[in-house]
């Protein structure tokens, strides 16, 4: 069963009904455990059957705290005395953060569960900062997270251990503020979305010959003929619209109508107010008679907009102490007023555009620069890739030419060969090959064939001329002039004879 806190502070954060059909969280007053006792005349009214309950469905409401959330409402509603003063705080008191100070006179298992809720909620930001920061490339950055925890404004980050006034009242007062701006953020986005789909038709025609643009001009304004053909919308919260509600949805006879009984019935929770979701529910006989998700006509993101609609507008006129529910003393208030009982005839969406022709304009112009800027920042991407190309290219020349320098001094180092040392003998010396192809010196094959010029006669020392003398003299007596003309054997005479004075 929900609390009354629950339904005073929770936020509708999606736009499929799957998730607005549930329980939805508000931290502004705690439920009543039983519903208020209202005499029913059981000869005129059809008692319900009796059906098994149920655990109301946990919806998410989109804050990225839900969890958090829901879990400190659903301790704080275990506690009697947190119960009792919520009972006598109105809206402005829980705002004024009135309420948050009852903290300190709940129960120590409490107070010990809220404590372990805000670590962990800590803690699973610390994992969410981290996490952040690694996909940024900044794993190897020291992380302050006691300073990115400052963000996270329905949290006390100086405080990360224990669950106090402070925590509930930063709670209390970020939630209410998100949900006084949820409704708007919703209208805006659906008419992004109108002005988006309007956008993408015209832009289908133009790509159409004449023949084909007619036949879709054609089609289109068939579809809208055939989506305006529907029943009557009764205005919401009026008596025509609840008195239908009374007669289809719960099976009695509408001339038997009674508002007290109605509120009993359709109070689903039991808590003796209408929250915005439990009011939603009553639109939904006039929403399908416009709205068929069989038809193609039919957008059911427009239903949704239009659910809005109808509840924002008994909320205005119904909820008088501006506390988002709806009071059983309101509502019957609500059913006395001539609104109620000779209401105006209600004006769909397909009365009501969502945009000007100024917005719509402004829009497009706003799409063509996106485009233009998209298309800008491809033409400078493919001239970085053109560089990036050429710059490639020069690099793989330079590797090419350096590879085949590489070569060619590996082919002239396999093809040096050191020339053999020069052997010296006791009288002509070997010519020197050439080291590559094996050939004779240029002047060596000169001197081999007797074409070499004599060589000059270096200067003689006193001694050298002394047996150059004594040679000359030798040769004009007959003897050999060195030892090597000597014969074998007679090697000690010749020298002996060279002693002689």
């Amino acid at each position: 069963m929900m609390s009354r806190i629950q339904n005073k502070v929770s936020i509708q954060m999606c736009w499929s009904r799957a998730l607005l059909t549930g329980w939805i969280l508000l931290l502004v007053q705690l439920l009543c455990s039983e519903a208020v006792p209202i005499g029913i005349d059981k000869t005129k009214v059809k008692e319900p059957e009796k059906k098994i309950e149920e655990p109301p469905a946990s919806v998410d409401t989109g804050l990225h705290y839900d969890r958090y959330l829901r879990e400190v409402i659903d301790f704080l509603e275990k506690d009697q005395h947190f119960r009792e003063k919520l009972h006598n705080t109105d809206m402005e008191d829980i705002k004024q953060g009135k309420l948050a100070k009852e903290l300190d006179f709940v129960s120590h298992h409490v107070r010990t569960k809220l404590d372990e809720l805000k670590r962990q909620e800590v803690n699973r930001l610390r994992t969410l900062i981290k996490a952040k920061q690694d996909i940024e490339g900044g794993n190897d950055i020291a992380v302050d997270h006691q300073a990115l925890l400052k963000q996270f404004e329905y949290l006390n980050h100086m405080n990360p251990h224990t669950f106090e006034v402070d925590d509930l009242d930063r709670l209390i007062k970020s939630a209410t503020k998100d949900l006084e701006n949820y409704d708007k953020e919703r209208h805006e986005e659906f008419k992004r979305y109108e002005m988006m789909k309007e956008h993408d038709r015209r832009e289908h025609l133009k790509t159409l010959d004449e023949e084909e643009r007619k036949k879709e001009e054609e089609h289109y304004e068939e579809m809208r003929k055939k989506h305006a053909d529907h029943p009557k919308v009764n205005h919401p919260g009026s008596q025509n619209q609840l008195k239908e509600v009374w007669e289809e949805a719960d099976g009695l006879d509408p001339e038997d109508f009674d508002p007290k009984t109605f509120f009993n019935l359709h109070d689903t929770n039991g808590d003796g107010f209408f929250d915005e979701q439990e009011l939603e529910a009553l639109f939904t006989k006039e929403l399908e008679k416009i709205y068929d998700p069989t038809n193609e006509e039919d957008d059911m993101v427009e239903m949704e907009e239009e659910r809005l609609r109808m509840r924002e507008h008994v909320m205005n006129e119904v909820d008088t102490n501006k506390d988002r529910l709806v009071s059983l003393d309101e509502f019957l208030v609500a059913t006395k007023k001539k609104e109620f009982l000779e209401p105006d005839s209600w004006e769909t969406l397909e009365q009501n555009q969502a945009y000007t022709d100024e917005e719509m304009r402004e829009f497009e112009e706003h799409l063509a620069q996106q485009e233009q800027d998209l298309n800008q920042k491809a033409v400078d991407l493919q001239k970085q890739r053109d560089e990036l190309e050429r710059q490639q290219e020069q690099l793989n020349a330079q590797k090419i030419e350096l590879q085949q320098a590489v070569e060619h001094m590996e082919r002239l180092k396999s093809q040096k060969v050191e020339p053999p040392p020069e052997v010296h003998v006791e009288g002509n010396a070997i010519p020197e090959m050439h080291p590559v192809d094996n050939q004779l010196h240029p002047e060596q094959e000169a001197q081999a064939q007797g074409h070499q010029p004599a060589p000059q006669a270096p200067q003689d020392t006193p001694q050298e001329h002394h047996e150059q003398q004594q040679q000359q003299d030798l040769a004009q007596q007959g003897l050999p002039q060195t030892h090597q003309d000597v014969p074998p054997g007679h090697q000690e005479v010749a020298q002996g004879q060279h002693n002689l004075p």
